[in-house]
């Protein structure tokens, strides 16, 4: 009964990390939070109603952990008035490609 509770694992069970979302998702909805942003007046009150559909969507894009922090910190630049030309999904997206390709370089991701 002892080894039945005690057993170790033969082998470790290893994680695969969740797909990136595509670029061009990254992009529109970095397009969108700007879009708020060029509507004068009226757009930094559609921001209250942005920041948070864009936060959830970040961290459902990007995973629990980084997607969690990314989408509060999306949350926070989407809120603060004249913040929104910084594109935090292309930002995340990058951040995440190169983390996961460390041969590659800015230059040959342009040229591909």
């Amino acid at each position: 009964m002892k080894n039945l509770i005690f057993r170790k694992a033969n082998s470790p069970v290893l994680v695969q990390p969740k797909p990136l979302p595509s670029l061009a998702a990254c992009l529109l909805m970095d397009f969108l939070g700007f879009a708020t942003f060029g509507i004068p007046f009226i757009g930094e009150f559609l921001d209250v109603l942005w920041a948070p559909v864009s936060a959830l969507i970040f961290w459902k894009m990007f995973g629990f952990r980084k997607g969690f922090l990314g989408g509060i910190i999306n949350f926070v630049e989407e809120l603060m008035p004249g913040l929104d030309f910084i594109p935090t999904f292309t930002i995340m997206w990058l951040v995440q490609y190169f983390k996961r390709n460390p041969s590659l370089s800015l230059k040959t991701l342009i040229t591909r």
